[in-house]
């Protein structure tokens, strides 16, 4: 561990970057060490913003552009004692002499800074592919990106083509659409978020859509124009104004440039303690590799609330305490108009690419009790290992408790919970915040009884092919609700008539489905008593019908 005492030496420390990771260690830094004389270097106009809010200030829903503004340099002055420089961008880094050549964007002018500790927060550039016309396209990472395309809407833009269905293409669409433009989306994959599996992602489909935002999925721009663009399928969109949310890339431009090291994923390589291959230069923010939670190899995480921890990690580190960053789960929410999604660890798309062994259950439990007004669905997905029964991944959708579900799925990762062990956990219940079994309960139940054997599932992909290999669906809910909408093919056998009709069960293997999974699972039980083989349609009708819609 490197020595470090305040009484008896003062440390200079500069910061290469500002916003979330940079002014996080340049806070914490000062409040472990009154002395140390702490410089921020930040090539933008703004030092301390909130990023994630850009889109919503955009849509309205931030009336005040200072509501922005988390901190001024004249402010953090004040109170912290830190030289901020903005418009000041670091150009070289001299890791024998210790210094870093700073330009001044006002004048032009260029100076050299010296340092004992340097901390690298540049950030990540946001991708812009190179196609005919790409200079009059925007990207969204800063206060003034945000100002640039205010202009555009005040100056009259109707129509917006937003290109990438990630988090933030998905809220910016969404913003755009409530400041009246008419908004396109346009995302490569088969389907929007693609960080969920495709069942999970339909009902935001539809809720897109039904808001109102054109969804031109599977496809890609070939060429903007001045006031449409084309996508490779032949279309011609309108498009007044163009925004790419395609994605980032670490800025590691001026770290390479130094001869610090970089990490197979191309973000700065540092270890558990933020440190760069330079013992005297640490890294945080999107410019750094994270180790990945479950499989402990480097992995880039471009969230807010991990540069924080990792800025304030590395101050802790500069000041000589023992500290280590815990590995990443990547946890993220995004609202979708009137629907929330959110998710932790791996998807089942990665699971299966990587050639991981796992097991996934879905369920679709209210919000809240029933019986208390107001209690919308879940729908909820856990995959776990089936062999030590770790959980590596869930993710959620619904109007409302979709956050805290995930919330508390990341924190049983974090503290090693298996996925029956989540049936035991005690959480806060009232009528108007849950029930007595919270959903997260509800999926610690399923994932014991399917350890056990108690249940055995079969998931809305494999459906096809466990028909093709001889069983017969029987669909255990009521005949209005198959009448609503079947699985084509399924014997309707009402649960509560079971008993009574079971030898008009087809013979050989059966598969049963209800709505959901739990009267599914009843039905598996009951016929297992009576010497049937079963399995459950994981999910029910309503996972079934999400996947046929993806």
């Amino acid at each position: 561990m490197e020595s470090y005492v305040t009484s008896e030496v003062v440390v200079k420390v500069v910061i290469v970057g500002g916003v979330a990771g940079g002014m996080s260690a340049a806070t914490r830094l000062r409040r472990l060490d009154e002395q140390a004389e702490i410089v921020v270097l930040e090539r933008g106009a703004h030092v301390s913003y909130a990023n994630c809010g850009l889109p919503y200030f955009l849509g309205g829903v931030i009336e005040e552009r200072d509501a922005l503004l988390v901190q001024t340099p004249e402010a953090l002055r004040a109170r912290f004692r830190i030289d901020v420089r903005v418009r000041s961008e670091a150009v070289a880094v001299d890791a024998t002499a210790r210094t870093v050549t700073v330009r001044d964007l006002a004048s032009g002018s260029e100076y050299t800074e010296s340092y004992d500790r340097l901390v690298l927060s540049p950030g990540a550039r946001p991708f812009v592919p190179d196609l005919p016309g790409a200079e009059r396209a925007f990207t969204l990472r800063d206060v003034s990106d945000t100002d640039r395309i205010a202009g555009e809407l005040a100056a009259g833009a109707r129509s917006a083509v937003v290109v990438g269905a990630g988090f933030i293409g998905v809220e910016a669409a969404e913003n755009l659409r409530r400041r009246g433009l008419d908004v396109t989306l346009v995302e490569l994959a088969g389907q929007v978020l693609p960080p969920l599996d495709a069942e999970m992602a339909a009902p935001l489909a539809a809720e897109l859509r039904a808001g109102g935002v054109d969804l031109a999925l599977g496809t890609q721009l070939k060429e903007i124009r001045d006031h449409d663009v084309v996508l490779d399928d032949g279309r011609t969109v309108p498009a007044d104004l163009v925004l790419m949310a395609i994605g980032v890339r670490p800025d590691v431009a001026l770290a390479r440039a130094a001869g610090i090291a970089i990490g197979p994923r191309g973000g700065i390589a540092v270890d558990e303690r933020g440190r760069t291959s330079d013992e005297a230069v640490y890294a945080v923010g999107d410019a750094a590799e994270k180790r990945d939670a479950l499989s402990g190899e480097s992995t880039l995480v471009p969230l807010a609330n991990l540069a924080n921890r990792h800025g304030r990690l590395v101050a802790d580190a500069i000041a000589g305490r023992p500290v280590s960053a815990r590995p990443a789960t990547g946890t993220a929410v995004v609202q979708v108009f009137g629907l929330t999604a959110a998710a932790t660890g791996w998807n089942e798309k990665r699971l299966r690419a990587a050639g991981r062994r796992y097991q996934a259950l879905h369920l679709h439990p209210g919000s809240h009790a029933g019986y208390y007004p107001g209690a919308s669905p879940i729908a909820l997905k856990v995959l776990f290992d089936p062999d030590d029964l770790s959980i590596l991944g869930a993710q959620a959708v619904g109007a409302d408790g979709v956050d805290k579900r995930v919330d508390v799925l990341a924190t049983a990762i974090a503290g090693g919970l298996t996925a029956p062990e989540l049936a035991d956990l005690e959480l806060a219940y009232a009528p108007p915040y849950g029930s007595a079994k919270d959903p997260v309960n509800m999926a610690g139940m399923i994932a014991e009884n399917l350890v056990t054997r108690t249940d055995r599932t079969v998931q809305w992909h494999e459906l096809d092919a466990a028909r093709a290999a001889g069983a017969s669906l029987v669909d255990v809910r009521t005949a209005a609700e198959h009448a609503r909408g079947a699985i084509p093919g399924a014997v309707n056998i009402p649960l509560d008539e079971l008993r009574e009709r079971s030898a008009e069960l087809p013979d050989g293997d059966l598969l049963v489905h209800c709505q959901v999974g739990l009267r599914g699972h009843t039905a598996l039980r009951l016929l297992a008593g009576l010497g049937r083989d079963a399995a459950n349609l994981d999910g029910g009708y309503a996972t079934w019908s999400a996947g046929q819609a993806a």
